[in-house]
């Protein structure tokens, strides 16, 4: 029914994802479901498989599909509705079950997705089961002797609210002060949450695109994206908010602005976390990929804990976390791990420690995380190339002669006072491009000469 090359044109490095209109349809939902179940049933999973769904359109279509494909083989579903991406992994988590999430996350309404994980909220990528998942698929998932399976409703926020909170302490979640807080949405998955979990706090809420509309008609689900955060540090300036969070449409990322309107640097905000957990778990390893700030690492250090370096991308950090007992985790993309909540990644827990940590201080945001801003940084910068490796090669050649270089993902080239970061896509001809120094204008000229070569 379904082509390699049909396959290979949505399976990606972590997850599932293309076009309603002709990729990702009900017909490829419910051979999904089947080949899932077949998978999981090789991999002696439970038997039972939690499914959540984000606000797109085709979200409950697709969901129904899977969830038929699922029961087809005889294995059980449990439906937990609307919940963003982190609420899917709680009830992975919390209930040791597998789980699949209809999400396309910050892509555009024409897109639409599946993240998978097994029991425990444990990813799976290309490597840790799509590919054989993919296989499946193309070859064809006969019909199942046993009976089929039942599939029944179960809503989860609430328990998903009082779980978060749990992992804070009942006077320090509440703060000393109480907060003004600006949230931006984006008509995503937060428009859910996040009012369940701050009716909890001492905050005065500012809610921004709370709708739930999978057509994004405010802009685009996508904070990694400077113009997408525009009206949220606008918001956060004229009502003189203490602080602005935005999350992405599945909201499993989470991005700060400060009272001043200005963006907060993700690896600031993973600075503050490591901080933080360093001090409940003194010594504890921590992780953080390669385009995150130095700052990231020196402070770990400062503060009696290791860093450990990862490539991007979750699968590899949950991985890494799994293998080395780090406690925590943060990506520059906005993603941030936690060992309290099965190494998964939640933007909403995220968003509670930059809240704890701001409502225990005196200070405002910009000057509580002043200690962590050490560089200079660009940006990740987007470059479409004809070929990704011709160009990462030659990069590579022009600078190999004078600095260390290391190809963990992609190369990583360090000066005495600067280091770049260039690695392709999974997904598209392009190449992606980090630079930090100690100085704004060594990092423009870092950046200017790296971009004359792409």
């Amino acid at each position: 029914m379904f082509t390699a090359e049909e396959l290979d044109a949505i399976i990606k490095a972590y997850d599932i994802r293309g076009l309603v209109d002709g990729q990702v349809t009900e017909d490829f939902a419910f051979a999904l479901g089947c080949a899932y179940a077949k998978f999981l049933e090789e991999e002696r999973e439970p038997s039972t498989v939690v499914v959540g769904e984000d606000m797109r359109p085709s979200s409950p279509l697709l969901a129904t599909a899977f969830a038929d494909g699922i029961t087809s083989q005889g294995f059980d579903v449990i439906r937990i509705g609307l919940a963003s991406t982190d609420m899917l992994y709680f009830a992975a988590g919390s209930l040791n079950l597998p789980g699949a999430m209809f999400t396309a996350s910050h892509n555009p309404a024409q897109y639409n997705g599946i993240k998978l994980c097994k029991s425990g909220a444990r990813p799976i990528g290309k490597e840790s089961g799509l590919l054989r998942i993919r296989d499946l698929i193309l070859h064809g998932v006969p019909m199942a002797l046993r009976a089929p399976g039942v599939s029944k409703d179960r809503p989860m926020l609430d328990e998903y609210v009082d779980f978060l909170l749990s992992l804070f302490d009942a006077g320090t979640i509440a703060g000393s002060r109480r907060l003004k807080v600006v949230i931006d949405a984006g008509n995503g998955m937060a428009g859910f949450t996040a009012p369940a979990v701050m009716a909890k706090l001492n905050v005065d809420l500012t809610s921004m695109y709370f709708e739930l509309d999978g057509t994004f008609p405010n802009h685009e689900a996508n904070p990694i994206e400077a113009a997408n955060l525009v009206d949220l540090q606008k918001r956060v300036k004229k009502e003189r908010a203490d602080i602005g969070l935005a999350f992405d449409g599945d909201a499993d990322r989470c991005f700060l602005v400060d009272e001043k309107g200005d963006l907060v640097n993700p690896s600031t905000l993973t600075s503050l976390i490591a901080v933080r957990e360093l001090k409940r778990k003194p010594g504890s390893k921590i992780i953080y990929n390669l385009i995150s700030s130095q700052a990231v690492p020196e402070i770990v250090a400062e503060h009696g804990g290791t860093a450990i370096r990862s490539r991007v991308g979750h699968s590899y950090i949950k991985k890494m976390m799994a293998d080395t007992g780090a406690i925590f985790g943060g990506e520059h993309s906005g993603h941030f791990y936690f060992g309290d909540f099965w190494r998964a990644d939640s933007g909403m827990l995220a968003a509670l420690f930059a809240l704890s940590e701001l409502a225990a201080s005196d200070l405002p945001l910009s000057e509580l995380l002043a200690p962590y801003n050490r560089y200079v940084a660009s940006g990740e910068i987007n470059t479409k190339v004809e070929n990704t490796a011709n160009s990462l090669e030659l990069i590579k050649a022009s600078f190999e002669q004078d600095y260390p270089i290391d190809d963990l993902d992609g190369y990583t080239v360090t000066g005495p006072d600067w280091w770049f970061n260039v690695r392709g896509s999974n997904t598209e001809p392009l190449l992606r491009l980090n630079v930090e120094a100690t100085t704004q204008a060594q990092m423009e000229r870092v950046r200017d000469q790296v971009l004359s070569l792409i």
